[in-house]
C-alpha cells in the first residue's frame, strides 16, 4: 500500500510539472524580430536584424560601405539605418528583454526545499520539506494569458519603435537634401545681391543713384548675406541630424554623398478612398491600445483573486533515529499555509487594478476615435503638399522663366536697366526656392502619411514656402 502510495504521488508531481512546462509562455529574439519585419514590411523591407557575432557585426558594416560608396537615396537611408544604426540596435535588444521579462510573468516560483537536522540526547531527527505556491499554480492559466498578452504588448510596441525611427529617418533625408539645394540658390542670391550692391555704390558716385536707392540695394546685399549664413548652417545640421539617425562614425559621414535634388513627383497622389480604408483595428496604435487593455482585464480577474489571500503547500518527511535502542521511525505528511486576510483585504489592489482597466478601455475607445481623424489631417497635409508642388513646378516657375526670358530680351534691346534685370534674376532664384521648400513638405508629408497609415501618426503642419526677398523687394 506505501509503495502504491509513492508511486501515485511520483505521478502526480510528474503531470504537475508537465502541465508547469508545457504551460509557460516564452519568447525569442527571432520571433520578435520576424515579427518586426511582418508588421513594418514596408518600412524595414524584411531586413531588420539584430548582429549578436562579431561575424555578423562585420556583414553588416560592408553592407553600409558598399551603400555609402554611391549617393544616398531615401530608400537606401532608411536600408542604411537598418544595417547600421546602434539606435535600432538598441531597440531591438530592449524588445527581446521586454518581451522575455513578459514571458517570465507567467512562469510561477521554484519550489523550495528545506532541510533540518535536530539532536536531542541519544535522538537524531531530520526533518525535510518541499514547499510550493499553491496558489500559484491553481492561477497559472491566468498567468500564462497575462504572460502572452504582455508580449504582444511589447512586441507591438516594438515595431511602433521601429516605425518611428524609419520614419525620422526618411524626414530627415528629405531636410538634408533640400538644405543643399537651398545653399546652392542662396549663393546664387548672394552673388547678385553682391553685384547689385556694387553697381549701386559706383552709380551713386558719379551722380546717377541717390543715396536711398544705394541703401535699398545694400540693404538686400546684407540681408542676402545673412541668408546665406543660414543656408550653411542649415546644411551642417540636417546632415549631422542625418548623420545621427544613420548611426555613422566619423570615417562613414566623411563618406556619406547625397543626391543634388529631391526626387519628382509622383504622377498622381494616392487617392483618398484607399486611404480612408486603412483605418482599420490592423493600425498598430489602436492594436496597442487592444493589447493593453486585454492585459489589465486578465491581470483585474486574476487579482480578485490573489489580492484577497495566498496559499502554500508543504510536504514533509521527518526521520527520527533512536541511537540508544537502535530504533528508527518515520513520520510523513502534508501542511496548507493561508494567508489570513484581517489587517489587508486587499481593496487598494483592487481599486487599482479597477482604475487601470478603465483607463484602458478609454484609452482604446480614444485611440479608436482619433485614428481616422489622424489619418484625414495626414492625407490633407500630403494632398495640400502635393497641389501645391505641382502648382509651383506647373505653373509659378515655368511662368518666372517666360518673364526672365522676355526681361533678358528688354535688355539687349537696352529697354531696361541692369538692377531692374537684376531684381528680375532674384525673383526667379526665389520662385525656385519657393518651389523647391514646396517639394519639401510634399515629401515630409508622404513620409507622415505612411508612418499615419500603419498607425504611428506624426506631426503634419504645413509651413508656408518661404524664399529669398525678390528684387522688387529689394527696390521698393
Amino acid at each position: 500500500m506505501m509503495r502504491w502510495r509513492a508511486t501515485h504521488a511520483k505521478l502526480a508531481l510528474s503531470a504537475i510539472g508537465l502541465a508547469v512546462l508545457t504551460g509557460c509562455a516564452s519568447v525569442s529574439l527571432d520571433q520578435n524580430i520576424t515579427r518586426v519585419n511582418d508588421e513594418a514590411g514596408s518600412f524595414t523591407g524584411g531586413k531588420l536584424t539584430l548582429a549578436r557575432t562579431q561575424d555578423e557585426r562585420n556583414q553588416r558594416a560592408q553592407a553600409a560601405h558598399a551603400l555609402l560608396a554611391q549617393p544616398l537615396g531615401q530608400t537606401q537611408a532608411v536600408q542604411l539605418a537598418l544595417v547600421n544604426s546602434p539606435s535600432l540596435q538598441v531597440l531591438l535588444a530592449q524588445g527581446w528583454a521586454e518581451s522575455a521579462d513578459a514571458a517570465q510573468v507567467g512562469r510561477i516560483a521554484n519550489p523550495i526545499f528545506s532541510f533540518e537536522r535536530m539532536t536531542s540526547g541519544p535522538e537524531l531527527a531530520l526533518a525535510r520539506a518541499l514547499s510550493f505556491g499553491l496558489l500559484d499554480l491553481l492561477t497559472l492559466p491566468s498567468r500564462n494569458g497575462i504572460a502572452n498578452q504582455f508580449i504582444e504588448q511589447s512586441q507591438l510596441r516594438l515595431s511602433s519603435e521601429v516605425v518611428d525611427q524609419v520614419t525620422l529617418v526618411r524626414q530627415a533625408w528629405v531636410r538634408a537634401v533640400v538644405a543643399q539645394q537651398s545653399l546652392k540658390y542662396a549663393r546664387q542670391v548672394y552673388a547678385s545681391a553682391e553685384a547689385g550692391a556694387e553697381l549701386a555704390k559706383r552709380m551713386q558716385a558719379v551722380g546717377n543713384f541717390n543715396r536711398i536707392t544705394r541703401a535699398r540695394e545694400q540693404a538686400f546685399y546684407a540681408d542676402a548675406a545673412t541668408r546665406l549664413s543660414a543656408a550653411q548652417h542649415q546644411v551642417t545640421a540636417s546632415r549631422e541630424e542625418l548623420v545621427r539617425l544613420l548611426g555613422l562614425d566619423e570615417e562613414q559621414a566623411q563618406a556619406l554623398k547625397l543626391p543634388e535634388r529631391l526626387p519628382d513627383l509622383p504622377k498622381r497622389p494616392l487617392d483618398p478612398q484607399e486611404i480612408g480604408s486603412q483605418a482599420t483595428r490592423a493600425r498598430l496604435d489602436i492594436r496597442l491600445a487592444q493589447a493593453t487593455l486585454d492585459v489589465a482585464a486578465k491581470a483585474q480577474g486574476l487579482n480578485m483573486v490573489t489580492s484577497f489571500t495566498d496559499i502554500e503547500l508543504t510536504g514533509r518527511r521527518n526521520t527520527t533515529f533512536d541511537n540508544a535502542g537502535g530504533t528508527r521511525s518515520t513520520a510523513r505528511g502534508w501542511e496548507i499555509a493561508v494567508r489570513l486576510p484581517i489587517f489587508d483585504w486587499g481593496g487598494m489592489q483592487r481599486a487599482s487594478m479597477n482604475a487601470r482597466t478603465l483607463a484602458a478601455a478609454n484609452h482604446l475607445e480614444a485611440t479608436v476615435r482619433s485614428a481616422g481623424s489622424n489619418l484625414r489631417e495626414s492625407y490633407s497635409a500630403y494632398r495640400t503638399a502635393y497641389d501645391v508642388a505641382r502648382h509651383y513646378r506647373d505653373e509659378v516657375v515655368p511662368l518666372r522663366k517666360v518673364i526672365s526670358e522676355e526681361n533678358q530680351l528688354l535688355y539687349n534691346g537696352m529697354l531696361i536697366s541692369t538692377f531692374e534685370l537684376l531684381a528680375d534674376a532674384r525673383d526667379q532664384v526665389s520662385a525656385v526656392v519657393a518651389a523647391m521648400d514646396a517639394q519639401q513638405q510634399f515629401w515630409l508629408a508622404d513620409a507622415a502619411l505612411q508612418a499615419s497609415l500603419i498607425g504611428r501618426p506624426t506631426g503634419t503642419r504645413l509651413s508656408a514656402a518661404s524664399g529669398a526677398p525678390t528684387g522688387s523687394d529689394a527696390g521698393q
